[in-house]
């Protein structure tokens, strides 16, 4: 496997243009995501924790993002975040993905997340390969959870628990 050649720097709104455009592409594989618009940037940053949001970058061009996603409100669970990653198709394949998930997981632990979980299409192998090399394990599959294109579709919930945080 070829290795991506990126470099980690901290998601902003100037970089919206560049992870919608992704995350567009990850809509498109129908193999990322029951959504099928993006959200405005407004929603977006709204949904997303600001401590942990990453872009990867190819000689100043955004290639890939990571970013969490507070599961609840409640202060019990203030330390538990949703992952969300996505690579730009041109690089997929290339170590883009768990390199912005390793950094994803040191942000985390830097922000007192003790828990990450995702929700993976069970078809998404590569994705459900770079979680398990980056430390997340199968929870189990939870069946017809979301609706894509009148079809139903399973996801493989998998979590990480910190080593450094709530132990």
């Amino acid at each position: 496997m070829k290795t991506a050649n990126c470099i980690i720097e901290n998601m902003g709104a100037g970089n919206w243009e560049a992870v919608i455009e992704i995350y567009q592409e990850g809509f498109a594989t129908e193999n990322a995501t029951v959504e099928t618009e993006a959200p405005p940037w407004e929603r977006w940053n709204d949904n997303h924790r600001p401590d942990c949001r990453l872009v990867a970058k190819d000689r100043d061009i955004v290639v890939g993002w990571a970013a969490l996603s507070p599961v609840s409100s409640r202060d019990a669970y203030s330390g538990v975040a949703e992952v969300s990653v996505y690579v730009a198709k041109k690089l997929r394949g290339q170590g883009a993905g768990q390199l912005l998930l390793n950094h994803l997981v040191s942000a985390s632990e830097s922000a007192g997340v003790w828990t990450l979980q995702s929700s993976i299409f069970v078809e998404n192998e590569a994705s459900i390969a770079i979680h398990a090399a980056c430390g997340f394990r199968s929870v189990g599959t939870r069946e017809r959870i979301g609706c894509l294109y009148d079809r139903w579709r399973d996801t493989l919930l998998m979590e990480r628990r910190s080593n450094v945080i709530g132990t």
